[in-house]
């Protein structure tokens, strides 16, 4: 990194804590997140120590991320008015989370708690289209890895709001960082 560049702490609901990447809100007391380890996925509630559970990396052969752009969209009512408006916005309950197939071919799904932040609408499709084509590449294990996201989140975090194709972006930086 330059002198003159900034390194970026998040990608909507991805955001960087210490020397951890964690997704949702780690500071919120009645809340959860989740903290991607190089181990694998560790779910954790009420801003607790111990993760509730730990998902490793090699059990998950798909994951997708949702996210709200504001914190009301993931209540129950956000949800409602969400559905009423027939927009393609996520809501409701299950709004904010991350899901998955485990081996062999087991669902999973988490809910992580929005910051009190807005996420931009490029913000969760770039993040979104990440956990997808790291999927797809099958290099799920790479999201643990702190400096790689980080390079990721570097990148992509600065995309101007209404970049055309903005999943053509996630691929071309995956495969940058891949060599």
């Amino acid at each position: 990194m330059t002198d003159g560049e900034i390194m970026t702490q998040y990608l909507g609901p991805l955001e960087q804590v210490g020397d951890r990447w964690v997704i949702g809100d780690p500071k919120r007391l009645q809340g959860s997140c989740l903290v991607l380890t190089t181990e694998g996925i560790e779910h954790h509630v009420r801003a607790g120590g111990q993760p509730r559970r730990v998902v490793e990396w090699n059990r998950l052969s798909h994951v997708e991320l949702r996210a709200t752009m504001r914190p009301w969209m993931a209540t129950r009512t956000g949800g409602i008015i969400m559905d009423l408006g027939g927009g393609h916005l996520d809501g409701g309950r299950s709004g904010c989370s991350v899901s998955g197939i485990l081996h062999p071919y087991e669902p999973w799904s988490v809910n992580y708690t929005h910051h009190e932040r807005t996420y931009t609408t490029m913000h969760i499709a770039l993040l979104s289209d990440l956990f997808v084509k790291t999927s797809e590449a099958k290099a799920l294990h790479r999201l643990g890895d702190p400096e790689w996201l980080g390079a990721v989140v570097a990148r992509l975090a600065p995309t101007p709001r209404w970049t055309p194709l903005p999943g053509r972006r996630v691929s071309e930086i995956i495969e940058l960082l891949r060599r």
